[in-house]
């Protein structure tokens, strides 16, 4: 009985969390370009770089400035202990993870100092630190619930394939929710090139221009992301049913963006005539299309992110939100909206090339091993 035991616990030993390690290493580069952008007018000011250890506190302290700081390294700190596990567990993973999270506030404040638009600060490191470890705690306490035989884990393992590459496709799945938060795109309209490019001159447009681009965009990307995401599951069934999860958390991070940019009496400003055309006839052609085989929907959804980015270059922008941005206040929260920007901008050149990697090769399509992979 004994031996039994032994070798049945020798069979369950905890094993490394690749999905973890990518989210961690997709996190931390959104904290660096957050901490330092717009990465515009490099130079020495003359202060060394940590004399802000030294300083006074911040003039001017405002709660929300406190609490960002300390919410955006809880995931660093939280992920940090997942993606340690095995090698360090319990208070050890605690430690280094909380030790790590203080280390990168560090040298990013201490980056700062070489910034004219960014103020380092010692009560920006504190803050990050107390979030990092808060992250840390929250990640040993519910370890057993995340890793290995937990209900994270589990959930993970019955509703989508194994493997690496799709462990990828989950954390571009997670940037795509995240870009969400940018509240100056179209619904679901990732890709816009043209802040990057020489501005158009501002054109006047009917109305009904403006209605079908959008309706068009978010359609689309609505079927897009949508087979993008049957791809990763283990069943069209489980697809049907996660999908609306997805979906609404996507409209719900949308509605937080907005809302922060416009004020709750407008937070559902993003709704538009637009909008709701894309939203239904996008789920309609959705809802058929995840009937078609594997392949067919990975191809599809390829083609219909190219059509999208396509569609989002040329629909006219949303004026109102434009108008809105322009008289946002500077602040943490528009640093924050630069690197949602970015990620809106990259995320459907990425998943096209995931989706390529997705492309079973001649072995795999001999032995049938594409989906176990």
């Amino acid at each position: 009985m004994a031996g039994a035991s032994s070798t049945g616990n020798e069979s369950r030993a905890p094993s490394a969390s690749p999905l973890a390690r990518y989210l961690l290493f997709a996190y931390a580069l959104i904290v660096v370009y957050g901490s330092l952008y717009p990465f515009l007018g490099w130079r020495d000011q003359g202060a060394g770089a940590f004399a802000f250890l030294a300083g006074r506190l911040p003039r001017y302290i405002t709660a929300f400035d406190l609490v960002t700081n300390f919410i955006a390294y809880v995931p660093l700190g939280l992920l940090s202990v997942l993606a340690l596990h095995p090698r360090a567990r319990g208070g050890l993973a605690f430690a280094l993870s909380g030790v790590a999270g203080c280390a990168l506030s560090l040298f990013l404040e201490a980056l700062q100092s070489f910034l004219p638009s960014r103020i380092p600060s010692n009560l920006d490191l504190l803050t990050n630190g107390l979030g990092a470890f808060a992250g840390a705690a929250l990640a040993h306490k519910f370890e057993q619930d995340l890793l290995d035989s937990g209900r994270m884990h589990m959930l993970r393992q019955r509703c989508f394939l194994d493997g690496h590459r799709y462990d990828m496709g989950l954390v571009l799945l997670g940037l795509w929710l995240f870009a969400q938060l940018s509240p100056e795109t179209l619904l679901f309209g990732n890709g816009d090139l043209r802040g990057l490019l020489e501005p158009a001159p501002a054109a006047l447009h009917p109305v009904e221009v403006f209605i079908h681009g959008e309706a068009a965009v978010t359609a689309c990307n609505l079927v897009a992301v949508g087979l993008f995401f049957s791809c990763l599951t283990r069943s069209e069934a489980l697809a049907h049913r996660h999908l609306m999860v997805l979906l609404a958390a996507a409209l719900g991070l949308k509605t937080v963006a907005v809302g922060e940019l416009l004020k709750a009496q407008h937070i559902f400003a993003w709704l538009t005539p637009g909008a709701m055309l894309g939203l239904v006839s996008g789920g309609i052609a959705l809802a058929m299309a995840l009937y078609l085989p594997r392949a067919a929907r990975r191809a599809l959804s390829g083609l219909l992110l190219m059509a999208a980015t396509v569609l989002v270059n040329l629909t006219p922008e949303n004026p109102y939100l434009v108008d809105a941005m322009q008289q946002w206040p500077q602040g943490y929260f528009l640093n924050f909206n630069g690197v949602t920007h970015l990620v809106a901008i990259a995320w459907p050149f990425a998943a096209l090339f995931y989706l390529m990697l997705l492309v079973p090769t001649p072995e795999e399509r001999r032995t049938g091993s594409a989906g176990r992979l």
